[in-house]
């Protein structure tokens, strides 16, 4: 049994419930205790104790009536402000949407909460989900917990820095995120957690607020492999509300996690290995390698050959999808609308809008719709879409020799706020290695296996096949026994 209940994970809190040694209230007030203890991290937006407490209340009922419980029944988690909740403020992390309250459930909290669990608050990110330190969040930017105090804090990683921030800090046992282009995995390689981005398609994206949406997956942030995939099992499947989610069966996700990784092909793609990469990443990187060759696996080197022009594709698509889809905050129907004076419908949208997006969602606003005009749709954004399908179709080559794909998750361990503000191209390499399987729609998990030298952690990233998160999970379960990562903020080491 975890010392406390701020310890447990999503497997063990089951175990602890169903075993009568704590309750559903007992372990959501101790994470709404500790949520308040941390605030300073700036890890949620909104909290919602009585919501909480509620849930909890109705899940130690079901367990003392004996009826049927769901995979996570009782155990409290956070919510990533991208998904609407009905009847809780929804913002995106957005000045545009600071007064809109959803009067629907998102798809994934929806099945989230049909199979117990039970949400804590809404949890900061960087606005739009565009950002990679969350630090473009109208809310103000999320402190990682592993950081130091003051105003040289570290960065979380984004966009889904504050889920991230509060699984490690512990005042969530898990929590949802989304990533269009690593969100959810490098995040969690900066704060030593384990995060799965699933296939596109997998998970339903209705009730999401949309950023890019032939990129936008949810998935889970947790502290182990076998907790992303109980609650990757709770929130996949295919919903007839979203043309795109898949209409394909979910697997137990949780059985494939210790099948182990004997026998099976891992590529190691020569075309990430960049230039000036650290030599703790690459360090790391072997040592991932010669892991899963203890392991039983054969380790292959593999070529992506488009992987250089990932980036540049990726900074096309995304704005020019987002441009589309932030069309609509015009402040008419929800959302921000100036209060100033005004003399033409056209002004008010043009105040509302340059009043409610923050600097980087309308840096991607104007780049996305330069690339969308005319005479330049052909040159940029036909160009970005053909180069795409030929990322992909590298994919298809590799998983042709091999079973799944290993790379670090990032190319640092988290960096300081205000090191990169300035210089968005630097912000932008920080998705250089999570990029290419984005554009390519495939599952991939990132997976703490190590410290930096300033004990900072560090992830390895592993890529699989369209719909095998069950490979993905069971290499990603190899590494994380045998990296034996254990490590800890020390703001958790300090808790009693």
């Amino acid at each position: 049994m975890a010392t406390r209940a701020t310890d447990f994970t999503i497997a063990t809190a089951a175990d602890a419930l169903a075993r009568g040694e704590v309750t559903a209230r007992t372990l959501t007030q101790a994470h709404l205790d500790r949520m308040a203890a941390t605030r300073a991290l700036n890890a949620y937006v909104a909290e919602t104790p009585d919501i909480a407490l509620a849930l909890a209340d109705a899940a130690d009922a079901r367990r003392a009536r004996g009826e049927a419980l769901g995979p996570m029944d009782g155990v409290p988690i956070a919510v990533k402000d991208l998904f609407c909740t009905e009847g809780v403020a929804s913002t995106a992390s957005s000045a545009i949407l600071a007064s809109f309250v959803p009067p629907y459930e998102s798809t994934v909290s929806a099945k989230l909460k049909a199979a117990g669990a039970v949400m804590l608050g809404k949890t900061n990110m960087d606005e739009f989900a565009m950002g990679s330190a969350n630090i473009t969040s109208a809310q103000g930017p999320v402190r990682n917990p592993w950081g130091p105090d003051g105003d040289s804090f570290l960065v979380p990683g984004g966009s889904s820095g504050g889920s991230a921030a509060a699984v490690a800090a512990r005042s969530a046992i898990a929590a949802t995120g989304s990533d269009t282009g690593g969100s959810i995995r490098q995040p969690a390689s900066f704060c030593g957690l384990v995060g799965l981005k699933p296939t596109y398609g997998r998970c339903s994206r209705w009730g999401m607020i949309a950023f890019a949406s032939s990129l936008d997956q949810a998935g889970p942030i947790t502290r182990t492999v076998e907790d992303a995939a109980i609650m990757l099992g709770a929130m996949a499947g295919h919903d007839p509300k979203d043309s795109t989610s898949a209409e394909i069966a979910v697997p137990d996700f949780r059985a494939a996690v210790n099948r182990g990784v004997r026998g099976l092909k891992i590529g190691v793609p020569r075309e990430y290995r960049v230039d000036g990469m650290p030599a703790e990443i690459e360090a790391l990187w072997q040592q991932g390698i010669d892991m899963l060759k203890a392991a039983g696996a054969e380790v292959v080197e593999i070529s992506l050959p488009h992987t250089r022009y990932a980036l540049p594709t990726y900074y096309i698509v995304a704005p020019a999808e987002a441009s589309s889809n932030l069309a609509r905050y015009d402040g008419v129907r929800y959302g921000h609308r100036t209060r100033a004076n005004v003399s033409s419908l056209g002004e008010m949208y043009e105040k509302s809008r340059a009043e409610g997006f923050g600097r980087e969602v309308k840096r991607r606003i104007m780049i996305g719709t330069y690339v969308l005009s005319a005479g330049y749709y052909d040159a940029y954004y036909l160009k970005a879409q053909q180069v795409r399908t030929r990322i992909a179709g590298d994919f298809t080559t590799a998983f042709e020799q091999v079973d799944a794909i290993l790379a670090p998750t990032a190319p640092s361990a988290a960096f300081r706020f205000g090191e990169k503000m300035d210089d968005p191209v630097q912000m932008y390499l920080n998705d250089v290695f999570t990029v290419p399987a984005s554009l390519a729609g495939l599952p991939a998990i990132s997976v703490p296996a190590g410290l930096s030298a300033d004990g900072l952690p560090l992830g390895l990233q592993v890529i699989g096949r369209s719909f095998d998160e069950e490979t993905v999970l069971a290499v990603g379960r190899a590494i994380e026994q045998a990296s034996g990562f254990d490590a800890v903020p020390a703001m958790v080491r300090g808790t009693v």
